[in-house]
């Protein structure tokens, strides 16, 4: 650990000066000190690759070109842009982030990590990003390619999923911070960082050849930089099986209700969901077989057409959803658990929908 920080000042200059050169200029929320912007990115780059969030960012400033746009819009209107996207929590706390900005700070968002990182969806390596970026303060940002790139660096081989062990790599992240011209270097320093884990320090087949801070890579001294960063804690994945309803009126609209806003798929729209077939059966009182063919059945109601469309299965990060869908269609509203409304096609698809009820709908009407 001593070398790497009696390092720290030359590591942090030779990555300043390699980012000007040749690290990246082209991103959209690169060049500016708009925090508005920045922070946009930061949140929509969480988890997301960066191919998937260039057309979601311009989005979403055509419509909201202010932090008081994005405050004052509904709910609705935040997810149904974020739609497709994933992780909807982020939607959910970038428009209440919106909303204490203008509410606490006046529409201007605060210059310290230290005020940032109380506004929700915000944590500590966002808020260090935000205010490295737009106001040059020194701090240490950590996201997934900073870890890889320091770990390397440094052949830091403590299991990150260990909390002790991931402070310690932030105690050395911010002592190898740079000390001079930080109004120009804070910006380009982390910058460099996360150029050099997007584009040459991988993590499989990383480029080292072309690495600029390749000399001092103790990682790759021992000849293993893929070892690194070391994190041995595995996600406990769970499973759920849900019933989907599929409702359809003459009009050809679709029946689709709020969800809560804790739990799956929280503050999106959906088709009804049910635990299991009784539940979803005992709405009309009419057997659901899995052998049934699309038709009327002598068991059912006149006015109800019932098929069973394939199941499916959708992965969450930390779940997987089995996914049934019966489809029916109706001429008077089902009378399901959760209050909704029929939507047309024109006015559905500008919702927030969950990626796999946008596929079924895409694809099942």
């Amino acid at each position: 650990m001593s070398k790497a920080l009696k390092e720290a000042r030359p590591f942090a200059e030779t990555m300043v000066a390699w980012q000007k050169l040749h690290g990246r200029h082209h991103l959209p929320w690169q060049n500016t000190q708009d925090p508005y912007r920045v922070w946009l990115s930061e949140i929509m780059l969480q988890q997301t690759q960066v191919s998937t969030v260039l057309a979601y960012y311009e989005k979403f400033l055509q419509h909201f070109p202010t932090v008081a746009d994005l405050a004052a819009a509904p709910q609705d209107k935040v997810m149904g842009l974020w739609s497709g996207l994933g992780y909807y929590s982020r939607a959910r706390n970038l428009h209440q982030c919106a909303k204490d900005v203008v509410s606490r700070f006046g529409g201007k968002f605060p210059s310290t990590a230290a005020e940032l990182i109380t506004l929700p969806g915000i944590g500590r390596s966002t808020a260090a990003a935000v205010a490295s970026f737009c106001f040059s303060e020194r701090v240490a940002i950590m996201d997934g390619n900073v870890k890889r790139v320091l770990t390397r660096v440094w052949a830091f081989d403590a299991d990150l999923s260990v909390s002790q062990n991931e402070k310690a790599l932030w105690q050395m992240a911010e002592k190898a911070l740079p000390t001079r011209q930080l109004k120009t270097a804070m910006p380009r320093y982390s910058q460099a960082l996360m150029d050099l884990g997007a584009t040459i320090c991988l993590p499989r087949k990383p480029n080292c050849q072309a690495c600029p801070v390749k000399p001092e890579c103790q990682a790759l001294a021992q000849g293993e930089p893929e070892k690194f960063p070391v994190k041995t804690r595995k996600v406990k994945r769970s499973s759920e099986v849900l019933w989907l309803l599929l409702a359809q009126n003459s009009k050809g609209e679709v029946w689709l209700e709020k969800r809560p806003s804790a739990g799956i798929w929280a503050s999106l729209y959906s088709l009804p969901i049910f635990e299991s077939e009784a539940a979803l059966r005992a709405v009309f009182e009419f057997p659901i077989k899995p052998d049934q063919v699309q038709g009327k059945n002598a068991q059912t109601p006149i006015d109800l057409e019932v098929s069973v469309l394939p199941a499916f299965k959708h992965v969450l990060t930390h779940k997987d959803l089995h996914c049934h869908v019966v489809k029916v269609k109706l001429k008077q509203k089902p009378k399901t658990p959760q209050a909704g409304a029929w939507w047309s096609e024109n006015n559905w698809k500008e919702l927030g929908l969950p990626t796999p009820i946008r596929h079924l709908l895409s694809n099942s009407l």
